[in-house]
C-alpha cells in the first residue's frame, strides 16, 4: 500500500492564498478582456494606460470600473457573511436569507419613491440604515421563546423578513411607473454602468466596514466557544458582537446600495473557506474577502459569456450557484443541530 502525506493545515494556508491571489488576478484580466465586444491585447494594454483611441480600447475603459466593483462587492459580501456566520454561530447565516440586503433594498425603495432621494451618498446612508433595522428586527424575532436566537429561528426568521421586504418593495414602487423599471433592475442585483465616481462615493464605508470586520477575528474566535467562555476569556461579549455586526452591516448596505441586493455570496464563501483553511477567523475572514472577489468577478465573466450578445446580471448568476448549494447545506446538516 502506498502511504500518502497530507500538507498540515498550518502550512497549507500560505499556498493556498498564493494560489487564491492568482486566480484573482486571471480573473481580474479575463473580467477586462471579455465582454460583447471582442478585444485584443495591444487594446487592453492601451486602454489600461488611459488611452482611448478607438471602440475596442472605450469598451476595456467602461469595463475596468466594472472589474474592480465586482472584485470590491465580493469581497464585502464573502466577509459579511463569514462575520455574520460567526456572530450567530450560524451555518446558514448570510445577508440575503438573514434579510439584511432585503432590508438595505426596501429602504431605498421607499427613498426613492417616497422622499425622492437622488444623490449617491443618500443611497448610501439609506441603504445601511435599512441592512441595520433588518438586522436588529430579524435578530429580536429569532430571539423570542425559549432557547433564545437558535441558528434555525434566525433561519427562519430571516427567510420570513426577505419575503415581506421584497413583496413591501413591490407594492412601494408599484404605483410608480417613472421608477419602477429602475427599481426592478437594480433589485435584480449587478455591477453593470459602474463608474469610478459612484464607487468613490462607496468606498469610505466598505473602508470602515472591512477593518471593523477584520479587527473582530479575535473576537469571533472568542465567541465560538460560546458567551460564558467568551466572557470568561475578558471579552465584552455585547460589545463584540455589536462592533463586528456593525462592519457586517456597512459592507452590506454600502454593496447593495451601489450594486443591489446580490445574494448567496455570504453563504456558501465562509464554508468553502472552512474546508480549505479550517475554522480560526484570523484566517477565515481575509479568506472569504478573497474568494468573495473570485466568486463575484467569475459569476460576472460567465453572465456575460452565457447569454452573448446579450448578459446576465451577477445576482441571477448568483443565485443559480448558491440555490442548490444552499439546499446541499440544509440536508448536510442534522435539523436538531441547526
Amino acid at each position: 500500500m502506498i502511504a500518502t502525506t497530507r500538507i498540515p493545515l498550518r502550512q497549507s494556508r500560505p499556498v493556498w492564498l498564493a494560489l487564491m491571489l492568482a486566480v484573482l488576478l486571471l480573473l481580474c484580466a479575463l473580467s477586462v478582456a471579455i465582454g460583447t465586444r471582442d478585444v485584443d491585447w495591444p487594446d487592453i494594454i492601451a486602454a489600461l494606460q488611459g488611452r482611448i483611441d478607438n471602440i475596442s480600447q472605450a469598451a476595456i475603459a467602461a469595463r475596468i470600473p466594472r472589474s474592480l466593483l465586482a472584485l470590491l462587492a465580493g469581497a464585502a459580501l464573502g466577509l459579511s457573511g463569514a462575520v455574520m456566520q460567526g456572530i450567530t454561530r450560524n451555518p446558514l447565516a448570510d445577508p440575503g436569507i438573514l434579510g439584511v440586503n432585503m432590508g438595505a433594498a426596501l429602504a431605498v425603495a421607499i427613498g426613492v419613491a417616497w422622499f425622492g432621494i437622488v444623490s449617491a451618498q443618500a443611497y448610501i446612508w439609506v441603504a445601511i440604515l435599512g441592512a441595520g433595522l433588518a438586522a436588529v428586527f430579524v435578530y429580536t424575532i429569532g430571539s423570542v421563546g425559549r432557547g433564545g436566537a437558535t441558528p434555525l429561528k434566525l433561519a427562519l426568521a430571516g427567510t420570513a423578513t426577505s419575503v415581506a421586504f421584497s413583496s413591501l418593495v413591490v407594492a412601494v414602487i408599484l404605483p410608480r411607473n417613472d421608477i419602477a423599471g429602475g427599481i426592478r433592475l437594480w433589485q435584480v442585483g449587478g455591477v453593470g454602468g459602474a463608474t469610478m465616481e459612484r464607487m468613490s462615493h462607496v468606498l469610505p464605508f466598505l473602508a470602515v466596514g472591512f477593518v471593523l470586520s477584520l479587527i473582530s477575528a479575535k473576537k469571533l474566535n472568542a465567541l465560538a466557544l460560546g458567551d460564558d467562555m467568551a466572557a470568561g476569556l475578558g471579552e465584552r461579549v455585547a460589545l463584540a458582537r455589536a462592533s463586528a455586526a456593525l462592519g457586517a452591516i456597512l459592507l452590506c448596505g454600502a454593496t447593495t446600495a451601489v450594486c443591489g441586493p446580490i445574494g448567496f455570496v455570504g453563504l456558501v464563501v465562509p464554508h468553502l473557506c472552512r474546508l480549505l483553511i479550517g475554522i480560526d477567523h484570523r484566517w477565515l475572514l481575509p479568506f472569504s474577502a478573497l474568494i468573495g472577489a473570485c466568486l463575484l468577478l467569475a459569476s460576472d465573466i460567465i453572465g456575460r459569456i452565457i447569454a452573448r450578445p446579450n448578459e446576465l446580471e451577477v445576482g441571477i448568476v448568483t443565485a443559480f450557484i448558491g440555490a442548490p448549494f444552499f439546499i446541499w447545506i440544509v440536508r448536510r446538516q442534522r435539523l436538531r443541530d441547526l
